[in-house]
């Protein structure tokens, strides 16, 4: 009788054995079909990013269900037929980059601006009310985005002659579900640029006398390593940066980094 009880308790303890296993595989399989979902919807979360070129540094970037505007100018006429922005990104005081008839042309009634003081600072006062000013290394919350202003500025930072001096233009960091875009603003390869980590997309200007060249552009784009860069802001004195070259530099020197060439000159460089 001792004899199949024992047999009987041995069974239990196998069938129990047996079924925790089971549990145990099924768990990992629900845990690695739950990483892969997880990633999947990353990867198409990253792929909701859309950058729409208007004209050398203005850009209208699609997100999600939102739509933003980069250093909008060109009047009203260079965004016909484009929706509405939920929101403008603005780097500096330079016409290319801030337009107060542009903006004034637009329609903008429920629409915040976020720049830098300097730009408050030349647009009319009636418009202030729709602004929002941040500063190097400040951040602000909006609809769901982190919008945080980095430095941008010609090299040496302490030559007073330069076209762009240190702490009065922004670059941006725009950031939503993890997915972070930089936005380089006039600058050159200065170190807060180098040491950004994990951006996944990149606009990166490169125009001589004001920014910086292709190979500083390329140099600094391997030390921080976007997963994604779109050369932009690239027409200078003498024509347009070879951007093509600048492709090749990069992804060269680092192959998991994708360069992407837009038009942003659909009608020639001179206009």
């Amino acid at each position: 009788m001792k004899r199949i009880f024992m047999l009987f308790t041995l069974s239990l303890i196998f069938i129990g054995c047996k079924n925790q296993n089971r549990e145990n595989q099924e768990e990992n399989q629900n845990g690695e079909m739950t990483k892969a979902a997880e990633n999947s919807e990353e990867e198409t979360k990253k792929a909701d990013v859309n950058i729409e070129p208007i004209e050398h540094a203005t850009a209208i970037i699609s997100w999600d269900d939102a739509v933003f505007y980069i250093d909008p100018v060109g009047g009203a006429k260079a965004f016909e037929g484009k929706e509405n922005p939920d929101f403008i990104l603005i780097t500096d005081i330079h016409g290319d980059h801030m337009n107060a008839e542009t903006l004034q042309a637009l329609e903008l009634s429920e629409t915040k601006i976020f720049v830098p003081q300097a730009v408050k600072n030349e647009l009319p006062e009636d418009m202030h009310d729709m602004l929002m000013v941040i500063e190097n290394g400040g951040s602000e919350m909006y609809m769901d985005f982190s919008i945080q202003a980095i430095p941008m500025y010609n090299l040496p930072e302490d030559d007073p002659e330069t076209y762009h001096q240190k702490g009065r233009g922004n670059g941006y960091i725009v950031e939503k579900d993890n997915t972070r875009l930089y936005i380089s603003g006039d600058t050159e390869g200065i170190p807060e640029m180098r040491n950004l980590e994990n951006i996944d997309i990149a606009l990166i200007c490169m125009n001589l006398p004001y920014t910086m060249d292709i190979e500083q552009a390329a140099d600094a784009v391997l030390d921080f390593e976007p997963e994604k860069v779109y050369p932009y802001h690239f027409r200078g004195q003498n024509g347009l940066a070879d951007v093509n070259t600048f492709k090749e530099m990069v992804e060269q020197g680092n192959d998991n980094i994708k360069v992407e060439i837009l038009d942003w000159y659909p009608e020639g460089i001179n206009q």
